[in-house]
């Protein structure tokens, strides 16, 4: 007969709640201990306060959008894939809806009513949360975790310790990095932490220009001296000291290994059209309005917001009749819509990263249970890990599916 086992989780974000709610549902008592006064509070701001849960995507698609490590989650993601996950939110009675890149979110753009359904299923099957809880510290006898004691110094015992504290990013929601002091005094190694989807901040002043424009369907490069490290295509966003938006954020994850380089972000305004189709679609234009100056021609090339930021890059004066524009000159403006050039001076870090790039090395957690391969009964699940992945749902699809896997295993 199988014995009722006790277990304590740190952490009551995402992978700490389903953790919960699958140890639970597979007869374990079980303790969730939140250092805030809610569950779930980075989860409130996450997708700008709509919840992206995941992509809608194969398992496949799922792992290439995370940059390393992405082996060690095959259990993980083929024991709760995405469409299994959107099962379980519905079987919550959370109805979802998918949008524009396989993008799963509540279908009511609401991320409490994710964190409610969650919460609402711990609460059916008996989960004792502790609030206002910090642990202070693992308890660890024998190579083994047996507990965990709190700030209060009162200690509780328990069969099995799974850790879901999450990364460094967004530490006003709890992110404090408390797991990696755990999993250090377990013996385990810390592999160097960095902030990933981030918005950067840019060099040049004519960006500040531009705050709040958001452009859509463009082509960026960044490279680091003469290596071209990303290339993309999507979405991005203006701000008063960079940019941002979901090609930005990703680009960020693959800039981490070159924080030290001359960092170049290149702009492909037109990707569609090469040069030579530009150049005919300018002259098409400079046609249309052939009486008029350059600074009144190119309405129907770019957003108003941007014309004078490019009028004043091209170095053609703004009241030239457009006629008169020569063909150097038109060139010199196809070559500044196809790669439109800035420097960017470093990352906005952790207060403003979606995710924390390193944590505890994969090598020495088991990838099937989630297991510690040094202390038994010791679990690490979700961002707490040497796992990240890029913009799109996928990096909660991590916290869900670790999760899932870990609160199976407990129970055995």
């Amino acid at each position: 007969m199988k014995t009722l086992k006790k277990v304590l989780i740190v952490g009551g974000g995402p992978s700490g709640m389903m953790a919960a709610i699958i140890a639970a549902r597979n007869g374990c008592e079980v303790h969730l201990f939140e250092r805030n006064e809610k569950c779930g509070k980075k989860l409130y701001i996450t997708g700008k306060g709509r919840c992206n849960i995941t992509n809608a995507s194969d398992v496949e698609t799922l792992l290439q959008n995370v940059p390393s490590n992405n082996k060690f989650l095959y259990s993980a993601f083929y024991t709760l894939d995405s469409f299994q996950l959107i099962d379980f939110f519905h079987e919550l009675g959370l109805k979802t809806k998918i949008e524009r890149g396989n993008r799963v979110f509540p279908e009511s753009d609401k991320s409490s009513d994710v964190i409610s359904a969650m919460m609402r299923e711990m609460k059916r099957l008996s989960v004792n949360i502790y609030l206002d809880t910090k642990v202070k510290d693992i308890i660890l006898t024998d190579q083994r975790a047996t507990g965990v004691r709190l700030d209060n110094q009162s200690m509780i015992e328990g069969d099995r310790v799974i850790i879901a504290t999450g990364g460094l990013s967004y530490a006003s929601t709890g992110s404090t990095g408390d797991g990696y002091g755990y999993a250090k005094k377990a013996g385990h190694t810390i592999v160097d932490t960095h902030p990933s989807l981030v918005p950067l901040e840019i060099k040049e002043d004519w960006v500040k220009d531009l705050q709040g424009l958001s452009l859509k369907n463009i082509r960026i490069h960044v490279s680091a001296g003469d290596k071209k490290v990303f290339t993309g295509f999507g979405e991005m966003l203006f701000t008063h000291f960079g940019v941002t938006g979901p090609l930005i954020l990703s680009s960020s994850r693959y800039l981490i290994p070159y924080h030290k380089h001359r960092l170049t972000l290149s702009i492909d305004l037109k990707p569609s059209l090469d040069d030579d189709t530009l150049d005919k679609r300018i002259l098409k234009d400079f046609h249309k309005y052939h009486r008029k100056q350059f600074k009144n021609a190119l309405d129907d090339l770019l957003p108003k917001t941007f014309i004078p930021v490019m009028i004043k890059l091209s170095g053609i004066p703004s009241d030239k009749k457009v006629d008169q524009i020569s063909k150097e000159e038109r060139l010199k403006l196809v070559h500044l819509l196809k790669g439109l050039n800035c420097h960017i001076t470093r990352s906005r870090g952790y207060k403003e990263a979606i995710i924390t790039c390193g944590g505890v090395s994969t090598k020495e957690i088991s990838p099937t249970t989630m297991e510690s391969k040094k202390i038994e009964g010791l679990y690490f699940i979700g961002e707490v890990l040497d796992l990240d992945a890029l913009t799109g749902g996928f990096n909660l699809q991590i916290a869900f599916s670790t999760a899932y896997l870990a609160g199976l295993a407990v129970s055995e």
